[in-house]
């Protein structure tokens, strides 16, 4: 499926209408999740470059929080155990306007068999200060704010 890497820049601008036209406004949710050792749990699609924490897009009528549970088992294979903590809220405008992305931190959880259908091509927990070299730049971003106390950026 490393196909879909090389189409996605073409294909994006429509997916962005569809989905600007069953919502207007675009909420994804991402969790952070650590392992025994402090490592954070990331993942790498098979359809855009770069490793990401977990997480997708808030469907209409479903909260924030089942959205994350959601994604949490379809992409990485984490059930959540208890409520995840809303960490920050940042706006995506310079990838998609209208679109604001929810961090939430997962202390508890345990896992469970992945549903994804081969959209994940890696999943891996790394050291906060080891990330891999294609980690995201907001992926970095958020991981310095909510573990080592950098001040949150209200954009994405």
């Amino acid at each position: 499926m490393a196909w879909l890497r090389t189409v996605e820049p073409y294909l994006r601008p429509f997916m962005q209408s569809y989905a600007r036209m069953r919502r207007g406004l675009v909420l994804g949710v991402r969790g952070l999740v650590q392992d025994d050792q402090g490592r954070v749990l990331l993942i790498e699609h098979t359809y855009i470059k770069g490793w990401y924490m977990p997480g997708g897009g808030v469907e209409r009528g479903e909260t924030a929080e089942a959205a994350l549970a959601r994604e949490m088992v379809e992409e990485a294979g984490v059930e959540i155990i208890g409520r995840p903590t809303l960490l920050s809220i940042h706006d995506n405008r310079r990838i998609f306007p209208g679109d604001h992305v929810l961090i939430y931190r997962i202390a508890a959880w345990r896992q469970v068999t992945a549903t994804q259908r081969g959209e994940i091509a890696q999943i891996g927990f790394f050291a906060p200060d080891a990330l891999p070299e294609t980690t995201t730049r907001a992926t970095r971003n958020r991981i310095a704010e909510a573990l080592q106390g950098a001040a949150i950026d209200p954009f994405w």
